[in-house]
């Protein structure tokens, strides 16, 4: 195990290097700069504008500031906020925590609901439920975050009044212990939900499919034969033998899911990396959108690393050595 861990990290680090060289040098050919959100021909002169370039750095060639950045990061830094001045790491700090509980959550709610529907679709194949469980599917997979969001506002918030619209907790309120974790709970809800929605669908369509070919395998036929309940035979021989497939999409569902949630933290004002990265990307702020890009590419591979390790625990003829 040690061993595949140390050859998994050192491929790791040439893939990370190129995510930098790839992310940086798109930014650097998007149109308009961060200079562009301190250019006020009423109160910024030429003079002080040139002076903030020279010291950004960004009077240099694309590859110096590269070469700037890299050597930052090495040392720990991602860089400085242009417009607070704030490093990016305090900034990350303050959001990253309530876009790991928003993404975790959603990622426990999509396996825990899509496993048994995906189940449950295998057994009734080809009947009436499950033509409505696979139409429903295909419809999360089919409509976008965005749209998701905005009808669960409508539906919930709006109309039935069962959840709030937006925020992170009740404001102007002082809350302890129990009452506060039902508060964050209550905003917490439909932000979840929302993004949990699509991933469950995958689920569903992986399990059933997986499912749909370990219920034909002789084994599951010679369990049957042996007298076995029907509840033994498919948690522990179909269910065990079919996660395969699921696992493998774990390792790319949490990057997945923690990239959706940037669209569901702004229109829900949630406070994590989403709303960040849409003000980063709105005000040029590049150091922010490559720390966030930095952090999506080691969340990639870190669920890659998770599934392999998986693979082991759930199929003994694997081994990682």
């Amino acid at each position: 195990m040690a061993r595949f861990l140390v050859e998994r990290f050192l491929q790791a680090i040439p893939l990370i290097f190129g995510v930098t060289i790839i992310t940086f040098f798109i930014l650097q050919m998007a149109p308009g700069d961060p200079l562009e959100v301190m250019r006020d021909p009423l109160r910024t002169s030429t003079a002080t504008l040139a002076k903030a370039e020279k010291e950004l750095g960004f009077d240099q060639p694309i590859h110096i500031q590269y070469l700037r950045w890299l050597k930052q990061l090495m040392q720990g830094n991602f860089g400085y906020s242009y417009l607070s001045g704030k490093p990016v790491t305090e900034l990350l700090s303050t959001r990253l925590p309530s876009t790991m509980v928003l993404t975790c959550v959603a990622l426990i709610i999509s396996y825990v609901v899509g496993m048994p529907i995906g189940v449950i679709s295998a057994i009734k194949r080809y009947s009436l439920m499950d033509r409505i469980l696979t139409t429903l599917s295909f419809g999360g997979i089919s409509v976008p975050d965005f749209l998701l969001c905005l009808a669960f506002v409508y539906i919930f918030s709006l109309k039935l009044h069962f959840f709030p619209t937006s925020g992170f907790g009740t404001l102007g309120v002082t809350l302890t212990g129990v009452d506060l974790w039902q508060d964050r709970l209550k905003y917490l809800v439909l932000p979840a939900v929302s993004l949990s929605i699509p991933a469950m669908a995958g689920i569903v369509r992986y399990t059933r499919s997986s499912m749909l070919d370990v219920l034909s395998e002789d084994y599951v036929r010679t369990a049957r034969a042996k007298g076995l309940r029907e509840s033994v035979v498919i948690m522990k021989h179909a269910l065990t033998n079919s996660l395969l497939p699921v696992i493998t999409l774990f390792g790319l569902q949490f990057p997945m899911l923690f990239g959706g949630a940037f669209v569901v933290e702004y229109i829900f004002d949630w406070p994590g990396m989403g709303t960040l990265a849409v003000e980063s990307v709105t005000y040029r702020e590049y150091a922010i959108v490559m720390a966030i890009n930095l952090i999506s590419a080691w969340l990639v591979l870190g669920g890659s690393l998770v599934a392999d390790i998986l693979y082991a625990v759930f199929d003994p003829r694997i081994r990682l050595d």
